[in-house]
């Protein structure tokens, strides 16, 4: 399994289809960080970045599961021994890309848009937003996969329409049907992140492994 997850990352990079997350993960963080957070806004400027990634990884989930051509899936599936396998491979390759961008905006965030660096708490905060950032854009990705939702056009909207509910959910009272991508925001404005963190990661937590039980139980009527 571990070489077919290898293959899948490979055939992601040879395509060159990283640069479609890339780029605008690129664009986003200079503008994010385009000046530097003044002191104690740590929290919030890298809260923001890891919200505002997540569509991209979330896209770049999408097209590492999208570079297989269907009928290659199915020798995949035999290959790697059986279609469970097979979708494992696929959900780590997508995870493998995630972290990548995900660390890829912690350590911009980190390293080039503070004046100061945050506290040990604040900084193990962020990265695990970023960590939960990388897991909702696994799921996200792998719902709208071309697998699950054949058009693309369906796949994009669908994609951007399930970032947006992120949003709006995780600002209302009802915050827990969703990541609380919103409420990562607030938390990491009103100074209380770390406080706040296992109760926001709990949440997200679950919402992922909801939508990776949905996924997976889609995959079984699927090929």
């Amino acid at each position: 399994m571990i070489a077919l997850v290898v293959f899948r990352v490979t055939a992601y990079l040879r395509s060159h289809r990283a640069f479609q997350a890339l780029l605008p993960v690129l664009a986003v963080l200079a503008i994010v960080h385009g000046n530097s957070a003044p002191v104690g806004s740590e929290a919030t400027a890298l809260a923001d970045s890891a919200v505002l990634v997540l569509p991209f990884l979330a896209w770049a989930a999408r097209s590492v599961l999208d570079t297989e051509p269907d009928q290659q899936r199915v020798i995949s599936a035999t290959g790697a021994g059986g279609g469970a396998r097979e979708v494992v491979a696929g959900l780590l390759a997508a995870l493998t890309a995630c972290v990548a961008f995900a660390a890829l905006a912690f350590g911009w965030g980190l390293t080039l848009g503070l004046s100061a660096l945050p506290s040990p708490a604040v900084t193990g905060a962020a990265a695990t937003l970023h960590v939960l950032a990388a897991l909702a854009g696994v799921v996200l990705g792998a719902l709208t996969s071309r697998v699950i939702v054949p058009s693309p056009a369906l796949s994009i909207m669908g994609l951007l329409a399930g970032y947006l509910a992120m949003l709006l959910v995780s600002a209302s009272p009802l915050y827990w049907l969703t990541v609380p991508v919103t409420a990562w925001i607030k938390a990491a404005t009103a100074g209380d992140l770390p406080a706040r963190l296992p109760a926001l990661a709990t949440v997200s937590l679950v919402w992922c492994v909801a939508g990776l039980a949905a996924y997976a139980a889609l995959r079984r009527t699927r090929p």
